[in-house]
Formats: structure tokens, sequence, C-alpha cells
């Protein structure tokens, strides 16, 4: 179970939740995403519309978990809807006994149906995130190329610490995602530069940049493998996948295969007809 954190807003967090569990069940992995952010901006990523039942729900145990979840378009992959009643649970929970595990309590029964439980977390430290960062066993960060972005990640890293402190000692540090990069920027490539530095083997060898395409899928209800499969968003959350699961060791030789059989189609109206590229010029 991994959650997917920076309290910082516009870094690509929701992004890289939602496209790195669709390669990961594109792969045949059975996945689930949990939407923990109450702009419920992953949900509304695969199109779902409003529903009569979110995690908040669950949260507050008027309902199970698995009745929360909803198929996707990509075979494997559920998700559990966030809706704006999550606003309330930053409130609600502060009261309630064990407020800090209730996301760890209501996923447990669900662990043996998936091989990869990736939340989304809210862009802030509150009591959402504390509880994804409890459930979990591992954080993936996010980055973007720029210099508020470290500030934000040692504030978050000190909130970790106290996490492993009190009630999740096994939480471990998945890794740093750096997105948004465009190497045509100075500041971009220096700041690049130091985290690799700093981090080391914990910084992706994949990264994702800027690109139109990711920006255009969401208001298709589709991840950006569907939405445009030979874009260069896709290319690099593809390769995401791959070192995700080569770190875990659960990339095979076939899936590798399929995967160049997948990107050598076209995948979209704009590419079979040959459309515009990547960057949106013709």
């Amino acid at each position: 179970m991994i959650a997917v954190v920076n309290q910082k807003g516009g870094v690509g967090k929701t992004t890289t939740a939602v496209n790195l569990a669709a390669c990961l069940a594109e792969r045949g992995h059975r996945t689930l995403l949990v939407d923990l952010d109450p702009q419920g901006n992953a949900s509304s990523a695969y199109g779902v519309a409003e529903t009569t039942l979110h995690i908040y729900d669950a949260l507050i145990e008027k309902c199970t978990l698995s009745e929360v979840c909803l198929d996707t378009v990509i075979d494997g992959l559920r998700i559990a809807t966030a809706g704006p009643d999550l606003v309330g649970a930053e409130i609600e929970l502060v009261s309630l006994e064990n407020r800090e595990r209730r996301l760890r309590t209501i996923l447990a029964p669900l662990l043996e149906s998936y091989e990869y439980i990736l939340i989304d977390c809210a862009p802030s430290l509150g009591i959402l995130t504390l509880n994804a960062l409890t459930a979990a066993d591992s954080f993936l960060v996010p980055l973007q190329c720029e210099y508020y972005a470290l500030e934000g990640l040692a504030r978050l890293l000190q909130t970790v610490d106290l996490v492993r402190a009190n009630v999740n000692p096994e939480l471990a540090f998945e890794g740093i995602v750096l997105t948004m990069v465009d190497q045509r920027n100075n500041l971009s490539r220096q700041v690049e530069a130091e985290v690799r530095e700093h981090f080391g083997e914990r910084v992706f060898g994949s990264r994702i940049p800027r690109n139109i395409r990711l920006s255009e899928a969401p208001s298709h209800g589709l991840p950006i493998i569907l939405y445009d499969a030979q874009s260069r968003g896709a290319v690099a959350y593809r390769e995401l996948g791959s070192e995700f699961l080569a770190r875990r060791g659960g990339e095979s030789r076939e899936s590798r295969e399929t995967q160049s059989e997948v990107i050598g189609a076209p995948s979209s109206p704009q590419q079979a007809q040959g459309g515009r590229n990547d960057d949106g010029t013709p």
C-alpha cells in the first residue's frame, strides 16, 4: 500500500496516482486507487460522476469500503471515490477513537484482493494525510522541479518522522518522482541535480515532463495511456511503472513485450488522423 503524498498542491500528485495506478493495472496487477482528496480529482480523472457513497461514508462506518469501490475503464483497476463530504472528515475524525487508524481499519478487509493499493492524499498534512501515512507500507513523493518544492519536501519528511515515531514505525520511503520537468529551464535542471545528489537512488530515474496531453486527459475521464498512448506523458508514466515494478521485482519480460506492442499502435483520434503533436503544435 503506497501513499502518494505532497502537501504542496499543483505538483502532479493526483496525476501521478491516477496514471501510475493505470500502468500497474495495465500490466495485469490488481490495483485499487483510493481517492482521499476532498477535491475528488482522482475520481473525476476516471470519469466518475456523482455517486451515492464515497470513502467518507466508509470512514464514519456508514458502509464498508468495498461498497464505495467502482470499476474503471481499465481492467483490474478499481477506485474508491471521494466527494465533497470528505471536507468534513477533517473535523469529524478529530473526536473519534483511533482517528488516525480509520483508513487502515476499513482497508484491512481488502488487502488480499489487490496487489497494489495507491492512496491519493489531500494536499495538506491534516488528519486525512495522517490516516494515509498510518495505513501505508510506503510513501511516494511527486516533486515538481522548482525551488519551493524542496522546502515542502523537508516539512513532509519531518511529518513522516513523527508518524514513524508514533503510529507506523515500518513506513518506508518508496521514492521521489520528478514531475513537470522542463529540461530547457535552468532552475528545473538545478533542482533535479540537487534532489538527486541529496536523495540518490531514492529518486526514480523516470521523469515526468510538462505535457499538454497529461493536462487534457482528465477532462476526458481517461488516464494518459488511454487518452494518448504515444504522448511523452504516457511514455514517461509507462517508464515509471516499469521502474516501480522493477524495484519491487514485479516486472516480467512478457509484460515489457506487451507494452512494446501497445506503445507501437495508434491510440487516439489525433494520432490516427495525423492530428497535432505532443506540445500542441501541428
